[in-house]
């Protein structure tokens, strides 16, 4: 994953440029970026203790902590991350963070999937009822587009995935993710697990045999994206067992 930020430029561009760019292209475009030296789901725990211990408890700190959940950052994990900090950077801190935290990591799967819902523009749709023998877990399915080409939001609740399977056409066909919210995992036969944010997009060639979902600890939303092609049909196949993915944090 690549992190890309705009909120330098977007909101001090003209009153302090050098500082925007800086902000936009070394801290997060570079520094953030650095995944081989540290992961994101270190570095936001780094971050969010650093943050705390200075009592900087605003709206950019909100924003860290939403980017500690979407970095794999669980509720129970951000309860005793704070609750250690507490007793070096000081208790009432604790207290305005825990505030905050519980905003965002959610008490119950009602509030996660509006809170959800509330991340992206495109409906969450209905139970995915048709196709539910192909998943394990529950998912949603909202159709956006069925003229030209097919576009469809699928939504993943933590631990939902789909089977493998195959997009099968005797040309061109295939299919293309675009990645809205949350976060999941993207697989092809034979490859590593490829994790997945906002932004990424996921180009599936036909006959390419894979599966996609969500995170353990986290909703997951694409965009999927029908290619058109001749002869154009799915092949779903075995699921993925719970051994192999309960190896994915």
């Amino acid at each position: 994953m690549s992190i890309k930020q705009t909120a330098g430029r977007d909101q001090l561009g003209e009153f302090a440029p050098k500082f925007a760019q800086l902000n936009d292209d070394v801290l997060f475009g570079e520094i953030w970026n650095r995944e081989e030296k540290l992961s994101l789901r270190d570095r936001s725990i780094v971050t969010i203790v650093s943050l705390m211990a200075m009592g900087l408890t605003d709206e950019s700190f909100k924003y860290h902590l939403m980017s500690a959940k979407a970095n794999g950052i669980t509720k129970t994990e951000i309860a005793e991350i704070v609750t250690h900090a507490a007793f070096y950077a000081g208790w009432p801190k604790a207290w305005a963070v825990f505030r905050m935290a519980k905003e965002i990591w959610t008490e119950n799967v009602t509030d996660e999937k509006t809170a959800h819902a509330n991340s992206m523009i495109f409906p969450i749709g209905e139970p995915n009822d048709a196709f539910s023998q192909f998943f394990t877990g529950q998912s949603y399915l909202a159709p956006l587009s069925t003229e030209q080409v097919g576009i469809f939001n699928v939504t993943f609740e933590p631990k939902c995935r789909n089977n493998w399977h195959i997009h099968h056409a005797d040309k061109n066909g295939g299919q293309i993710l675009i990645c809205i919210s949350g976060r999941g995992y993207y697989q092809e036969y034979g490859k590593e697990v490829r994790e997945l944010h906002p932004g990424d997009i996921v180009n599936i060639p036909a006959e390419v045999k894979h599966w996609h979902g969500a995170a353990p600890n986290s909703w997951f939303s694409h965009l999927a994206v029908e290619v058109p092609g001749e002869n154009a049909r799915n092949e779903w196949l075995e699921p993925i067992s719970d051994e192999d993915y309960i190896k994915l944090k």
